[in-house]
């Protein structure tokens, strides 16, 4: 009895203390949320396709080219590389924030490359596009994949920038997890994520540049804040707990990409390994071309702006073969 009562006395306060830290966490990620959302709002306009109001950027004119953007980011992943305005002067470029980044919903459900990539074709439709260019930039590599096999007639060329394409052990999957998982994963996310995300963010970022500095036009302009809101916070969970099994499926499929397609990565890329992925990538599609940027990190669009938009040009240029 006497060990009860001792038990009792820490217990309860230490569970209303932990009670009252997540609620302190609570209200202090959604008015970070609320102020990250004003200093960044909407730039684009919004679509709604199959019940998911997306939020997409047109600019420019010309034949049409799609950038999808990779894990964690949103459209100004692309406006703030530069590339954007130059490839406006010859292209119209639209750009989508993938569901659940940016100003996009992100529904319960499996949002696996194909499910992103049905979402984008059917978007592509309402908007006029009939084809296009695409370029995919990492995670997004894998939806402009799986969009050229699923719409052949909607794609005319890919570019596929810094790209994960075949399952590896990686331990960001294992890490992002937890918060992937309804219930505990909402819990983390609303509480004490986007904590530790404040914390950790300047590392993870100094990464996808590595071994490359981080420009100066980024680290000044980029919403960071807008990354650690809880929608975008189970949005990257989800994608990176989904990379290994998607890949181990469509890599069967690479075979099947009967359209020009360029490959481009940095040469020193510590997210995804050059020779595991872009290298046999490359090997596995007779007549893609591969661009290798040395002493680049995974943020190519950004460190090599130059070789993505030649890139893209190059790809633009190219006939498609005959069926």
């Amino acid at each position: 009895m006497t060990q009860q009562l001792s038990t009792g006395r820490w217990l309860v306060p230490t569970l209303l203390g932990s009670v009252a830290a997540l609620g302190a966490s609570a209200l202090y990620t959604a008015a970070m949320t609320r102020r990250a959302e004003r200093q960044t709002p909407p730039i684009g306009a919004f679509i709604t396709v199959d019940g998911v109001r997306l939020h997409y950027l047109e600019r420019g004119q010309g034949e049409p080219l799609v950038l999808i953007h990779g894990n964690g980011t949103l459209i100004q992943d692309f406006l703030v590389s530069g590339i954007v305005d130059d490839l406006a002067k010859r292209h119209r470029v639209i750009i989508i924030d993938r569901p659940g980044y940016g100003y996009s919903d992100r529904p319960r459900g499996l949002w696996t490359p194909r499910a992103h990539a049905t979402l984008f074709q059917k978007a592509l439709q309402q908007l006029g596009v009939t084809q296009a260019v695409v370029l995919g930039h990492s995670w997004g590599a894998l939806v402009a994949v799986a969009l050229a096999l699923q719409a052949p007639r909607l794609v005319r060329s890919l570019v596929l920038a810094s790209g994960y394409y075949y399952p590896t052990l990686r331990a960001d999957v294992i890490l992002a997890s937890p918060v992937a998982i309804p219930g505990i994963g909402d819990l983390m996310r609303y509480t004490v994520s986007p904590l530790a995300g404040r914390f950790m963010l300047a590392a993870m970022i100094k990464g996808l540049f590595a071994p490359a500095a981080i420009p100066e036009r980024f680290e000044r302009t980029f919403p960071k804040a807008m990354m650690l809101r809880p929608l975008q916070l189970r949005a990257s969970a989800e994608d990176a707990a989904m990379m290994t099994p998607v890949t181990v499926e469509l890599q069967r499929h690479y075979r099947d990409l009967k359209l020009p397609v360029v490959i481009i990565t940095g040469g020193d890329d510590q997210i995804a390994d050059v020779d595991r992925q872009s290298r046999r990538l490359h090997h596995d599609l007779p007549g893609s071309e591969l661009v290798v940027v040395p002493g680049m990190g995974h943020m190519i669009h950004h460190l090599a702006p130059e070789q993505v938009i030649a890139a893209v040009e190059r790809a633009s240029e190219q006939i498609r073969p005959a069926a």
